[in-house]
């Protein structure tokens, strides 16, 4: 058994999927909206699943907003500004007792519609996310581009044409603009178009 928790800005879901990759139990609770509370809000989503469908998940995943800190482990980049700064990845593995991953909630969008959903085939997938917050993954030739940041295909926080760098959502974060020197670091690729010619959509 796998449990595969959806960490949105105002709602927790999570889902527990059988070795066939179906799911046996699905739930559906607010996010109380501050640290303390969303991580016990993710232990007792846990717990009300696995009692309600009598089975125990062997291993949690998590999809959140932002990225993890590949230096110190903490939240980075996160439009739930009070998970930035935390260390939620260890924090879970010690209430919840075992393995935990935690990736950028666009990345596994993007991954999920690459692997058997929309866009399953296509070499390069850049799916949206449109919610309470906003962003994008990238996913080229089945595996996450995951840039310096973890969130190579974001594009929540660009400033409009009009802002000053200190204006912008999350300021400061227009000289850490991820796909252009993702692309060019990764793949060598000058310019990325939204589809492949001849792939449509």
């Amino acid at each position: 058994m796998r449990l595969g928790v959806d960490f949105g800005g105002t709602k927790i879901e999570g889902a527990l999927l059988d070795s066939q990759g179906e799911i046996r139990m699905r739930l559906r609770v607010p996010n109380p909206g501050d640290y303390q509370g969303a991580v016990r809000a993710v232990g007792e989503l846990t717990a009300r699943i696995e009692q309600e469908a009598g089975a125990r998940a062997k291993t949690i995943g998590l999809a959140i907003p932002g990225s993890l800190s590949e230096v110190t482990g903490m939240v980075r980049n996160s439009n739930s500004t009070w998970l930035n700064g935390k260390p939620f990845l260890q924090d879970l593995k010690t209430l919840l007792g075992r393995p935990v991953r935690i990736e950028n909630d666009a990345n596994c969008f993007a991954l999920s519609e690459a692997t058997d959903g929309a866009a399953a085939g296509a070499r390069v997938v850049f799916g949206c996310i449109f919610g309470t917050g906003c962003g994008g993954g990238l996913v080229v030739d089945g595996k996450i581009v995951e840039g310096a940041n973890g969130v190579a295909g974001e594009w929540g926080h660009l400033p409009l044409p009009w802002m000053r760098p200190d204006e912008a959502p999350g300021a400061g974060l227009v000289r850490a603009l991820e796909l252009p020197r993702a692309m060019a670091l990764r793949h060598r690729v000058q310019a990325l178009v939204g589809h492949e010619r001849g792939r449509g959509g």
